[in-house]
């Protein structure tokens, strides 16, 4: 009896409390931070309100607590007003910059590649860069099949340090030249600080992959070379650490975040993975980040990828990123579940009739296009 008192006790407390955050400006000086502490504290006090914990200067986040209620837009209003504040959110969980409910949804063009906007697009290619002549023709054909974007790995994340790893600069080089002949912007991912110059020289949207989901140092570096980035979610993640992970790369300055959902690790050996379509409007109902799916990765089958292009379209993704090869049992990596290109060209007409009955449209290429990669 004592027991559950006490716990009852505690429900009340919090259910009483009304957990807000404070984003501060950047780069503040100790002294700037005393004032701006000084001046909260005193408002909050006001209105019957206490700054959370011990504050320190080189957190830019602030918490506070009222009680449930008090809220109310002149409180905010003065929040806002002290010099050196620059957001506030009345949640427990703060996401000033991917979480913001004030925000119109947000609409990535990099090239004919459309996401957001009512508009969705299919990122098409290899799982690893091979070699030259086969990405080449490949990507003509995703192109005539109505990819606007080429995907392919130049540097490979793989479980087993004897696997291949991936071509490396030289297959940058591959996807550049490929780039420049057909016109497809490039997707590729960034494993390791020290090449993300050469991956941003050739690249257009930096992919950061599901094993890197929680890489905060690798998150912070992309952020801050502002460039559009494919963010995929961890296989163990949930929601809240998928967009936590995408507020890493806002906060460092990225604007154009497209969030990927990509599946989750799970008990049944019929497919690699579990694929969350679930998420697709749970997180556009707590972002306004577009949201893409990869149904190659999301079950590992390619049979079944044709099916989940079309689930995804209907849950409403802006945007599919798909493993397809000319010769898919040949595939060095993830040949099962790679589809061919006459099939990803008989998939994506039923994707973009699925999109239509839902109000949106397929990005295309226009086909009779070569222009050269043009880095943003």
């Amino acid at each position: 009896m004592i027991f559950r008192l006490f716990l009852g006790s505690l429900r009340s407390k919090e259910g009483q409390s009304q957990p807000m955050h404070l984003l501060l400006q950047p780069s503040l000086a100790p002294a700037q931070f005393e004032r701006v502490l000084g001046e909260v504290r005193a408002l909050s006090l006001t209105w019957g309100g206490e700054v959370v914990g011990t504050p320190d200067y080189r957190n830019r986040s602030m918490q506070l607590s009222f009680r449930k209620g008090v809220m109310r837009e002149d409180l905010r209003q003065g929040l806002l007003s002290i010099e050196g504040v620059e957001a506030f959110q009345a949640t427990k969980e703060p996401l000033f910059h991917v979480g913001d409910p004030c925000r119109g949804a947000l609409t990535v063009q990099v090239e004919d590649a459309i996401f957001g906007g009512g508009f969705a697009s299919a990122i098409a290619g290899p799982c690893s860069v091979e070699d030259h002549e086969t990405l080449l023709t490949l990507a003509k054909g995703l192109k005539q099949a109505g990819a606007t974007a080429l995907r392919g790995g130049a540097f490979k994340p793989r479980t087993s340090p004897y696997a291949f790893q991936g071509l490396g600069r030289p297959g940058l080089e591959i996807l550049s030249d490929v780039a420049r002949q057909t016109g497809l912007a490039v997707v590729t991912e960034a494993l390791d600080p020290k090449d993300l110059d050469a991956v941003g020289e050739h690249a257009h949207i930096l992919q950061i992959g599901s094993r890197n989901m929680m890489n905060y140092a690798l998150l912070k570096e992309v952020g801050q070379m502002q460039r559009p980035v494919l963010l995929k979610r961890g296989m163990s993640a949930t929601l809240s650490e998928f967009l936590n992970a995408a507020e890493y790369l806002a906060d460092a300055g990225s604007e154009q975040i497209l969030l990927c959902e990509r599946g989750l690790r799970h008990f049944d050996p019929a497919v690699r993975n579990l694929l969350d379509l679930s998420a697709i409007p749970l997180l556009k109902a707590r972002t306004h980040l577009p949201v893409l799916v990869d149904p190659s990765h999301g079950t590992g089958v390619a049979s079944v990828v044709p099916a989940m292009m079309h689930a995804a379209a209907a849950a409403g993704a802006d945007g599919f990123l798909v493993e397809v090869h000319l010769h898919p049992e040949q595939s060095i990596s993830d040949a099962g579940q790679a589809l061919s290109l006459d099939t990803f060209a008989q998939t994506l007409p039923t994707t973009a009739l699925v999109l239509e009955a839902c109000g949106r449209r397929l990005s295309r290429s226009n086909v009779s296009s070569s222009s050269n990669l043009s880095i943003l």
